[in-house]
């Protein structure tokens, strides 16, 4: 059975990329302690308001203590993908789409949107990474009555939809600069709403639940995901998720490519 030479390719590529940039990133091994501390400081400051906001009340919107806690972990570890992966790739995509520099990626014999999507990775911001698996892992240890392998596996699956959710989104923004000029404020803006991420989207009135599931997809991120892993997810649920992350693919997929028709590089 023949394999893909397109597939194979992009998968070389990829390992390639990765493997650099974690090289440039060594360089810096202080970088490692910064983010680590800035991590431990945000993890510490959530800690802290769930504990206050557990003083008062045993459940938030349905949710105890532990699950809310892994909500939490969640939406550090899918900080943390975002942050090593896809921001710098994508800010990177807006400044050369900006200065007419997206020659480069273009002229290669590669897809596009891979190449794009995979050139920078901030190394050190593994620390959200494993903070936030860390959190995850102390929240099912203190729902090991209810935690079975079942809701692992779909956790790891939601994970996986709501990455994907999310890289699709930023790269709907990013492509957004092929029309737009001041598109950094509204990276920024989605920077802001991601921090509402932090805490189940269900606590949240109706048309912000709205917003922070269809329009912003922090729900599919987090939500989501913490649902799987607290055996909270139901089917329905999980195949909205499934559903929704397709078509956000696809859009995103076409989005970029209309956009590129309207690029004017350096060689136009």
């Amino acid at each position: 059975m023949s394999r893909d030479p397109h597939r194979a390719g992009a998968g070389r590529l990829t390992r390639t990329y990765l493997r650099v940039g974690i090289m440039n990133e060594m360089q810096y091994r202080v970088n490692f302690l910064m983010e680590m501390v800035q991590s431990l400081l945000q993890i510490g400051t959530a800690l802290a308001v769930l504990g206050i906001v557990f003083s008062h009340t045993d459940t938030l919107a349905g949710w105890n203590r532990s699950e809310l806690l892994a909500v939490i972990g969640v939406y550090t570890l899918v900080r943390g993908l975002v942050n090593m992966f896809v921001q710098p790739n994508m800010e990177r995509v807006v400044t050369e789409i900006r200065e007419g520099k997206l020659d480069y990626a273009l002229t290669k014999p590669a897809d596009s949107q891979v190449l794009v999507s995979i050139r920078d990775v901030r190394f050190w911001q593994i620390t959200d990474v494993v903070v936030g698996i860390v959190v995850v892992v102390v929240a099912l240890v203190q729902l090991r009555a209810t935690l079975q392998p079942s809701h692992v596996a779909s956790f790891v699956v939601m994970l996986a939809v709501g990455t994907v959710s999310i890289y699709s989104f930023w790269l709907i923004l990013a492509a957004a600069a092929f029309w737009l000029i001041r598109i950094n404020e509204v990276q920024e803006l989605f920077n802001g709403l991601y921090r509402a991420g932090q805490y189940p989207v269900g606590i949240y009135p109706s048309w912000l639940k709205f917003g922070l599931t269809f329009l912003v997809p922090l729900a599919f991120a987090v939500t989501v995901p913490a649902e799987a892993a607290t055996g909270r997810l139901s089917w329905s649920a999980a195949g909205i998720a499934v559903a929704a992350t397709c078509v956000l693919v696809g859009f995103s997929r076409w989005f970029w490519l209309r956009g590129l028709r309207r690029y004017n590089g350096a060689s136009a």
